[in-house]
């Protein structure tokens, strides 16, 4: 392991840059004020490392705002992969990523050095962010961090990231005992494998690479923080029979697998922790018979599922629980952005149950195959149950391939020895979707003892149509008809309501 700089001087071999706007007084209240505000903003970049492989795509600038010095950041080249349909291979491509810390407000100037822009968007589109293009520059201002997606003419893979954090006010220091702290610069660690001990956080700041799969092993009260990167090509994030584990801030770039692995751990909390992948299963975060795992402000661009939830699978063994995925972004490449209860134990059934999924734009999905569509799926194979689902607040933008929501009882004999036992007690509130690409969503119980139980709808939102029961339809219409949706004999108590009916039906 590289023996870690002191914060101070680590920042300064790196050339990390610092720009803080100064008091200028005033003899006003008002302008006292302004300079208290101008005072705390706060401007923190990062270069990156020279072995570090970047993209020349755009020129990204960064200022506090609204007259602050330009910043010019560093671009790193995330992979990205699409599937073709005809064949099955994938393509990579690459792409683009900044990242910088604030506090206060910032403006951004990202220009497109392809030239050729008749149109540019900022996603989510929750945020509302209309940027000012002049020719092939464009200029926004954010009063928070956010995560981002700038697109050129609607463009896929050649777009640019923007990754933002708070300025941390109390990083760790490196001389702390309990801190295993990595500068700026790229790390290794023998065997490639960090193995972190009970009680010690692994620090990553601003500018540091550490190419090495992070481990928590039967460990409790551990950590993974700080604004720096996983380059994750030896793995990513694995977990395994821990509690009381913190990961936060930081971004895994372009594992071979999964970017993070939660497995028969408990009491877990990942917090606006980042992934970008292209290999073959590369999905984002995946529980495996856990307990009490909340993942909170994660951006996931991922070439699988973002986040997949499973009970047994390979060694783990046990039930999965208490399951928290919130306000997220999520992009799949391919597959799900959300996927539940494929994997489980024909022997010893198991049960997925209690998972809160709230606040979550959906940028894209992207599936060919019909039995791996839906934004977020719940699929219950190998005689798993799941129960006790709310989902809310989603909202769906227009993606390029599969469906909405899909629910099913599995038998996939790729995956699976057992049909799932079963689906039951879903409420889904206020979800919405806008586009045009969806297939139809699929609600399919597998035969009467396999079946889909007491799901309900409340306020959702389809290209602008709430989709309700009472909603004006022939007398011979499901209402499923009225989106093109289907359900089979094996799915009861499907309900759709308005908000309205829903509160009456709660007195």
């Amino acid at each position: 392991m590289n023996t870690p700089l002191s914060r101070r001087s680590a920042l300064q071999a790196a050339g990390a840059t610092v720009v803080a706007a100064g008091l200028s007084g005033g003899p006003t209240a008002a302008a006292a004020h302004a300079d208290e505000r101008k005072s705390a903003q706060k401007l923190v970049t990062y270069p990156r490392p020279a072995v570090m492989p970047t993209n020349t795509s755009f020129k990204v600038r960064v200022r506090t705002a609204p007259d602050g010095e330009w910043q010019t950041l560093d671009i790193y080249r995330p992979q990205l992969e699409e599937i073709n349909a005809a064949t099955g291979s994938g393509k990579v491509y690459n792409s683009s990523m900044v990242y910088f810390d604030f506090c206060g407000a910032v403006e951004l100037e990202i220009t497109y050095l392809k030239g050729g822009t008749t149109k540019a968007g900022v996603r989510p589109d929750a945020l509302g962010i209309t940027p000012e293009l002049l020719g092939d520059t464009l200029r926004f201002t954010l009063d928070e961090p956010r995560d981002l997606v700038v697109q050129i003419n609607d463009e896929i893979f050649d777009c640019l990231h923007v990754i933002t954090n708070r300025v941390d006010p109390h990083p760790p220091s490196a001389d702390d005992p309990d801190v295993l702290w990595f500068g700026p610069g790229v790390h290794t660690v023998t065997g490639n494998v960090l193995t972190v001990p009970t009680g010690k956080t692994v620090y990553l700041a601003g500018g540091a690479v550490l190419q090495a799969q992070v481990y928590f092993k039967d460990v409790e009260k551990a950590a993974l923080t700080g604004h720096g990167m996983l380059n994750a090509g030896p793995g990513g994030i694995l977990c395994e029979g821990s509690t009381d584990i913190r990961v936060q801030d930081v971004i895994i770039m372009n594992p071979n697998g999964y970017a993070g692995t939660f497995a028969e751990s408990a009491n877990i909390h990942v917090k606006k922790a980042r992934s970008f992948s292209s290999k073959g299963n590369g999905d984002g975060f995946d529980v495996f018979s856990a307990t009490g795992i909340v993942f909170d402000g994660c951006f996931m661009r991922n070439s699988d599922d973002c986040f997949a939830i499973y009970a047994h699978r390979w060694d783990y063994y046990g039930d999965t629980r208490d399951i928290t995925i919130q306000n997220c972004t999520l992009w799949a490449d391919v597959a799900h952005p959300i996927n539940v209860g494929t994997h489980g134990n024909t022997d010893a059934p198991e049960t997925i149950e209690n998972l809160l999924i709230k606040n979550i734009d959906v940028l894209d999905h992207r599936e060919p195959q019909m039995g791996y569509q839906g934004c977020i799926a719940l699929n219950p194979g190998d005689s798993n149950l799941i129960k006790n689902v709310r989902i809310e607040d989603v909202r769906i933008e227009d993606f390029r391939w599969g469906q909405v929501i899909h629910m099913r009882i599995m038998y996939n004999t790729k995956y699976n020895t057992s049909v799932g036992r079963g689906i039951e007690d879903v409420y889904v509130k206020n979800l919405t979707y806008t586009g045009t690409h969806a297939n139809p969503s699929l609600f399919l119980g597998y035969d009467a003892d396999h079946a889909i139980k007491n799901v309900t709808f409340e306020n959702l939102v389809i290209n602008g149509l709430v989709v309700a029961d009472s909603m004006k339809k022939p007398t011979w219409y499901y209402t499923t008809d009225a989106v093109q949706w289907f359900y089979n004999e094996h799915v009861t108590n499907l309900k759709f309501l308005t908000t309205a009916e829903a509160a009456a039906a709660a007195l």
